[in-house]
């Protein structure tokens, strides 16, 4: 048997980062389910791999030599992004269901563009604006064809998981339009350590002025849950987008990923009975195939 190509290589990275993104909602609702609260949830996360990227960062020296106003443009801006993204997430998580929640995540794509025309003078094209259009009608009809996962449970409920999941992919976007100014300058390692450190310390700082000081998670099976979090929808599931990048171009890459609001569907389908209806598939595959499209669009323009 031959060795794998260097284009399939990517592909399978990509289709693992999309895959591990996808579990992020099943074991968030786990944690939830064992009685983990949604604001620690997001602190733990991140604040495990923070750890981790500053053990390496260290290690190979990757975080020296920064100069000031880069730490202050990733950790603080960036950490902000994050800390919002979190904590909103799981609300969304928790009141629209992981398939809802995950809808609402891509219209993120929709916002970057807007964000990028207003502050990095991106050209807004028709077809953009078509995309847009039919991102939001799939993500309202994946809402209202899926399980609301906080109704009668004490949870945030459908209008609160998709306040949350509206304010996270706002949340994201501005992650994206702040990477692609970013990056280039400090490089991919650098730039996700300082932002998910940046978040930690953020949201250490503000969740007990709020009255929500992030609550150790519940036993063995709660640091379990974080670990796997932690390590694969951060660590494993970036690593393994930016091996895609570097191997296949940034826009099949970006498609193969977006199998990532499919596989929670699946999975919270399969180990927490939250399913969906026939009109809650169909929203789901527009919004998957909206975003498909609107990456295979743009990558036809900038060729």
């Amino acid at each position: 048997m031959g060795v794998p190509s260097r284009r399939l290589i990517g592909y399978l990275c990509a289709l693992g980062a999309g895959t591990l993104w996808g579990t992020t909602g099943p074991l968030s609702t786990a944690l939830y389910a064992a009685g983990a609260e949604l604001t620690g949830i997001g602190f733990w996360r991140i604040a495990v791999a923070s750890v981790g990227f500053l053990g390496w960062g260290l290690l190979r020296r990757d975080l020296r030599g920064v100069e000031p106003r880069w730490w202050l443009i990733a950790a603080l801006g960036g950490g902000t992004l994050v800390a919002s993204f979190e904590v909103a997430y799981q609300f969304g998580i928790a009141g629209a269901g992981v398939a809802g929640a995950a809808a609402l995540l891509y219209t993120a794509p929709v916002m970057v563009a807007l964000l990028a025309h207003l502050t990095l003078g991106e050209r807004l094209t028709l077809s953009k604006g078509a995309l847009a259009i039919a991102v939001g009608v799939g993500a309202a009809l994946t809402v209202r064809g899926g399980s609301a996962a906080g109704e009668g449970t004490g949870g945030p409920g459908i209008s609160g998981g998709v306040l949350g999941g509206l304010i996270a992919a706002a949340s994201y976007a501005g992650t994206t339009v702040l990477a692609r100014f970013t990056v280039p300058r400090l490089g991919a390692f650098r730039f996700l350590a300082l932002e998910i450190m940046g978040g930690t310390l953020i949201l250490g700082a503000v969740l007990p002025l709020t009255g929500r000081a992030p609550a150790l998670p519940p036993g063995p099976g709660g640091w379990m849950y974080v670990a796997a979090l932690a390590l694969g929808t951060v660590w494993l599931a970036n690593g393994f987008f930016f091996a895609a990048v570097q191997r296949i171009e940034a826009t099949p890459t970006a498609v193969t990923a977006t199998i990532e609001p499919v596989v929670g569907a699946l999975l919270a389908l399969v180990l927490f009975r939250q399913e969906l209806t026939v009109m809650g598939w169909l929203g789901l595959l527009v919004v998957v195939g909206s975003v498909a499209t609107g990456y295979a669009l743009e990558n036809k323009t900038y060729k």
